[in-house]
């Protein structure tokens, strides 16, 4: 093993470190004080924070949803579906179509489809690259081509070239789920079925606390025990036209949102 070099003898660890109560002795007793914690900027005060829901008594929840749908339809007198329909089987493609797309693109769309395959027969013999070219805007257009020819045929051999205006029938249809089937059947027939669960609705159900769940059918069916049955399809459209117009998902408009004080969700203005 290798010698020491020369120099001074090495001391003890416990000698070449003074105490910690030593060194604090010697600082100023400003210095000795523990930092105060700082506030992160732009973290939002107290006062402006969602209130934590809690736990609501049945009926007070009940009489609170019955508010919600009454100020809604004071907002939003004309809600309606937002797709361009004539026919049940307008209204069933457009559906299809709307999938991860904007109505609104929707509606750009169905008039040249809608001249091109006016009717059930007519889609159920059309070429798939033909209707691929006119949806293809919409996203997803080779599945949705694939459901809207499906659809169609299926239509055609099952029930008379007719869209059926039962829940049972329509779910059997290609490309047809409860939400599609709802909606037709709310919108087309006047029928409520059920409540339509979209993006929105699941949203604007979590932050009002209507509903604490994920589950599209989960929600739906708690709304269906909040609301009576003729409420059912206008809920949906309230609370559509509410989500696209003041409570977005990422910046909710709470200071502009005249059910603000219902919400647990709502910051606090």
């Amino acid at each position: 093993m290798a010698g020491r070099t020369s120099g001074p003898p090495r001391q003890p660890l416990s000698r070449q470190r003074p105490k910690v109560a030593a060194l604090r002795k010697q600082l100023p007793n400003a210095s000795r004080q523990r930092p105060t914690k700082q506030k992160l900027p732009g973290k939002p005060a107290a006062s402006a924070r969602p209130r934590r829901a809690r736990k609501e008594d049945p009926g007070a929840k009940q009489v609170r949803a019955a508010e919600v749908y009454r100020r809604l339809t004071q907002v939003y007198p004309d809600a309606h579906c937002e797709l361009d329909f004539r026919s049940p089987y307008e209204l069933l493609v457009a559906t299809i179509l709307s999938a991860q797309c904007t109505d609104k693109r929707v509606n750009m769309v169905t008039p040249t489809l809608f001249a091109k395959y006016p009717n059930a027969q007519a889609m159920a013999h059309a070429k798939p690259a033909d209707v691929e070219e006119i949806i293809k805007s919409t996203g997803f257009f080779r599945a949705k081509t694939k459901s809207l020819i499906g659809m169609a045929g299926a239509i055609v051999d099952r029930y008379d070239a007719q869209v059926p205006g039962a829940l049972v029938s329509l779910v059997t249809l290609p490309g047809v789920g409860r939400k599609t089937a709802n909606v037709v059947l709310g919108n087309a027939f006047d029928v409520n079925e059920g409540v339509v669960v979209d993006t929105h609705v699941a949203r604007l159900s979590k932050r009002l606390d209507l509903s604490r769940d994920d589950d599209p059918i989960k929600i739906e069916q708690a709304l269906m025990a909040l609301y009576p049955r003729e409420q059912w399809t206008m809920l949906s459209h309230l609370l559509i036209w509410h989500g696209r117009r003041i409570c977005f998902a990422r910046k909710p408009k709470c200071a502009e949102c005249l059910i603000a004080e219902l919400c647990p969700s709502a910051f606090r203005v």
